[in-house]
């Protein structure tokens, strides 16, 4: 890992010119990249907008940018700003790839935005609905903001589990019910797998009630995952289904694009304060060479890492 200089050429492209504010760093994604642990086959599909390089490493990725716009049309500039740009001070981009984020919500919360768009999408590719009671396995940043969107909804009995009895503080924060996994309650309507393990998804498909519905929201890279569908995956008539953020679930896609999904993601953050919790640890920078390594690999606490760029913080 380290730090490149670039020149942005954003007069003579239309582009406009985002001053960092901060940047968010997605844990489990960037800890594959950066291990070079992206599946050949993945490639073109796991590129983030706007990176740059080829994996399977180095490249510049990243995609959980917030800026003021200081280069661009006169009604923009001053504006803050989300994209899903690599992680850098500045950034010239299309002005429709800079999100302006909604009032009430500050600038270092912001960078959930992309996970949030994911858990949003998990929610609607879990097909629930008031009264379900609902497993989430996986208490990372991704897992925590599942629980929490379904946790909303009115009626449910949300249980958020994970190895890493940390988690449990933070699902407290979010007003979550926590569980060990061996304490994990059964019989639910809907199970959903964040932890990125197989273990985790043996979990979910345990405690997964008759015909009920599994999504495996998890990315495994180039991990083979062992399931027991000879045991009661059958009997059970379950459902498990995948959840992938790039696309649009088939039963909204007609009417939903990607900028109205941000868009939503954003109005959410805004709305649920207590989300700062989730931001853990918060790097200058220049620091990120030298120190974000071994918080993506082996930092247990770790939730949201932060990179800010200067400027002064909220």
């Amino acid at each position: 890992m380290a730090l490149r200089t670039q020149n942005l050429c954003a007069k003579h492209n239309d582009l406009i010119v985002l001053r960092a504010l901060y940047s968010g760093v997605s844990r489990g994604t960037e800890r594959l990249v950066l291990n070079g642990a992206v599946p050949e086959s993945e490639y073109d599909r796991m590129r983030a907008p706007f990176q740059e390089g080829d994996f399977p490493f180095p490249v510049k990725y990243g995609y959980c940018f917030v800026g003021v716009v200081e280069e661009g049309p006169a009604n923009r500039l001053g504006e803050t700003c989300f994209a899903l740009h690599p992680h850098q001070d500045r950034a010239a981009l299309p002005p429709d790839a800079a999100v302006p984020l909604p009032q009430g919500l500050p600038a270092r919360r912001a960078v959930l935005a992309a996970n949030m768009e994911t858990a949003l999408n998990v929610a609607w590719d879990s097909t629930c609905g008031p009264g379900d009671k609902v497993l989430v396995v996986g208490g990372g940043v991704l897992g925590l903001l599942i629980a929490a969107l379904l946790d909303r909804i009115p009626g449910t009995e949300v249980t958020l589990t994970d190895v890493n009895p940390n988690r449990r503080d933070a699902a407290s924060a979010l007003g979550l019910r926590f569980a060990a996994p061996e304490d994990a309650p059964g019989g639910m309507d809907i199970a959903v797998n964040a932890s990125a393990s197989g273990e985790g998804l043996r979990l979910a498909l345990a405690r997964a009630g008759l015909e009920s519905r599994v999504v495996e929201a998890s990315w495994h890279g180039r991990v083979s995952v062992d399931l027991p569908l000879g045991g009661a995956f059958h009997s059970q008539r379950l459902t498990l289904v995948s959840s992938q953020v790039g696309r649009i679930p088939s039963a909204r896609a007609a009417r939903w694009t990607h900028r109205r999904r941000m868009e939503t993601a954003l109005r959410l953050l805004a709305q649920m304060p207590a989300l700062d919790a989730l931001i853990t640890h918060e790097l200058a920078f220049e620091q990120a060479p030298a120190k974000l390594p071994a918080l993506i690999e082996t930092a247990d606490d770790a939730l949201c890492i932060v990179l800010h760029y200067g400027e002064e913080r909220n």
